[in-house]
């Protein structure tokens, strides 16, 4: 049988959720150590793009005991600079971490706690926290693998800069935050851009005279938790609003892109040798956008007349494209495409997890991140209790109430064994 050390709490996940909760157990004095299968903030350095940057501005950058400090809190941070401000928290509590230790099997301990597997050795634990996140696995849909060899298909998680693609045009899928703004990457490059237009909301930027978030913040939006929020799930569902912080950031209105050259379709709907098809819900998927745009202006002056407030009025709002038709079906020999770029999303991946902590379609079921299997937690995932939870915004509270509950089981146990 394996020898197995003894670590009061496992933390699994070496991002800023883990070593969130990290810093605030080293505050209480409880031992405890961080997994991580690469290196800390692994995501942040290898899995984005060269043009990345926050959507969020600087000031939410809030992690325990070290807020933004910089000279440009409106601002938002590239990737460096969010590598470099990551880095500088860690060295604020020199963390205890192991990196390059992959968990292969986490399971229930027989008289409590939990066995921990990992490729550096065997440990037992009291407590086990999941900090891994949920972007494990690309989502790439089956029809995939009908499309024709020739054309070359990668996700947004391996996409780094236009020059990386093939000669030729390319069709993006899906317009989530990192979909619009690898589309706007590489029609500013000048390339040849198409694009499937999905469900995703859009937002402002600014708006009568300050950041839209800058707003919502003021108004309490994102003190909202999931227990009260009117339609959570809705919340859990649906998917970001898309903006960008790039070049000081803007909104991204796609009609003003088609009016530039790039082309839009409707979601796709499937794929065989060279032809591509499209549901005729590019017209609907751009109303509901805008409809969600305009949401969030209405709710901006009704808070503004409310409180009495004096900003600047703006001008109403103008469709500047609409299609002429839905364009269903594409060749892309035709149309000169040469590559596909994915970029629809993630599924976390929870196989190495032998604990019964999950629903039946596999997701983990929690309070504020407490699971009902005693000493087992999740943090870092979006609505793990606000709108905040799976951002730098949200990530102090959630951790710190963590930490509370972690010191408190352990403070229970150590007084029951006296």
């Amino acid at each position: 049988m394996a020898h197995r050390e003894h670590i009061p709490v496992v933390i699994v996940g070496g991002g800023q959720a883990g070593l969130s909760v990290s810093y605030y157990l080293a505050q209480k004095g409880l031992d405890h150590v961080v997994l991580e299968r690469h290196e800390k903030f692994h995501s942040w350095r290898v899995n984005r793009w060269d043009s990345f940057c926050l959507v969020t501005p600087n000031w939410q950058c809030r992690l325990p005991g070290f807020p933004y400090a910089g000279d440009d809190p409106d601002g938002f941070m590239v990737k460096e600079e969010i590598t470099d401000y990551l880095d500088a928290f860690a060295e604020t509590f020199a963390p205890p971490i192991m990196e390059h230790c992959t968990v292969t099997r986490i399971a229930e301990r027989p008289g409590g706690g939990y066995l921990v597997d990992t490729s550096q050795g065997h440990y037992a634990t009291d407590q086990v926290v999941i900090a891994t996140g949920g972007y494990d696995n690309p989502i790439v849909p089956p029809y995939a693998d009908q499309l024709d060899p020739a054309i070359r298909q990668i996700h947004s998680v391996d996409y780094r800069r236009p020059d990386q693609m093939p000669e030729g045009a390319t069709l993006i899928v899906g317009t989530g935050q990192s979909g619009v703004q690898l589309m706007e990457d590489m029609h500013l490059e000048g390339r040849d851009v198409h694009l499937a237009v999905g469900p995703a909301p859009r937002s402002p930027r600014k708006y009568r005279g300050r950041d839209a978030t800058d707003w919502l913040y003021d108004m309490g939006h994102y003190d909202i938790t999931i227990a009260r929020h009117p339609d959570p799930h809705h919340a859990l569902t649906k998917t970001n609003h898309y903006m960008t912080g790039r070049d000081g950031g803007h909104e991204i209105d796609l009609r003003k892109f088609a009016t530039e050259g790039v082309s839009l379709y409707g979601s796709v709907s499937g794929m065989e040798g060279t032809k591509i098809s499209f549901l005729p819900d590019l017209e609907t998927n751009l109303d509901d956008a805008d409809s969600s745009y305009l949401g969030i202006r209405t709710a901006i002056d009704a808070y503004i007349a409310e409180t009495g407030i004096d900003a600047p009025e703006e001008p109403p709002f103008a469709k500047l494209w609409r299609p002429e038709r839905e364009i269903t079906e594409i060749d892309c020999a035709a149309e000169g495409i040469t590559s596909i770029l994915w970029a629809i999303g993630f599924r976390p991946d929870y196989s190495w997890i032998d604990v019964n902590v999950f629903d039946a379609q596999g997701r983990p079921q929690f309070d504020r991140g407490i699971c009902k299997q005693d000493g087992f937690y999740f943090i870092g995932l979006g609505w793990l209790n606000t709108w905040g939870s799976g951002r730098f915004l949200g990530i102090d509270e959630d951790a710190g109430y963590l930490a509370d509950a972690i010191f408190a089981k352990s403070k229970r146990a150590l007084q029951a064994a006296s």
